[in-house]
């Protein structure tokens, strides 16, 4: 495994072109954001039978927190604590819509904030003409809101 400041030097190799950097700001958040809200729908206390009201935060959402929280930690104490706690923030928001307008509705708005992030992310690759890094290695899916966090910071 590649450490943090090689998966970021090696991300950035794709990420150089300032408008496909804009679009990243902003379409990474609205992404991982999105594939939290659409895991959050899988629920498996409904898989396995559970009668309702079964716990709603027994979902596939909460199980990939553990697995990328066990990636962020493995690059370090500091991004393993930024980088869930985002993750559990994104999580808490799907929450509460969920809360609102169900898991249905959590599901639509979700699913349409997650094509138009990716329509928009592709095309910032296209500007940048080059593909997307998780092309060559799909932990990249987990570096993007880490390369995020390292622009917002500077």
């Amino acid at each position: 495994m590649m450490t943090q400041d090689q998966y970021l030097a090696e991300y950035g190799k794709t990420h150089r072109n300032p408008l496909n950097q804009w679009i990243h700001l902003f379409c990474v958040p609205a992404i991982v954001f999105s594939t939290i809200g659409l895991f959050w729908c899988l629920q498996i206390g409904a898989w396995l039978g559970l009668p309702a009201p079964y716990n709603p935060y027994l979902n596939v959402a909460t199980l990939g927190f553990i697995f990328a929280a066990i990636f962020y930690a493995r690059l370090g104490i500091t991004t393993a604590v930024i980088m869930t706690g985002f993750m559990l923030l994104c999580g808490w928001g799907c929450a509460m819509i969920a809360s609102s307008i169900g898991i249905g509705g959590l599901a639509i708005l979700c699913g349409a904030i997650w094509i138009a992030a990716w329509a928009v992310q592709f095309y910032g690759h296209h500007v940048e003409g080059a593909k997307p890094a998780f092309a060559d290695d799909i932990a990249f899916l987990l570096i993007g809101p880490l390369f995020v966090w390292e622009k917002i910071k500077r």
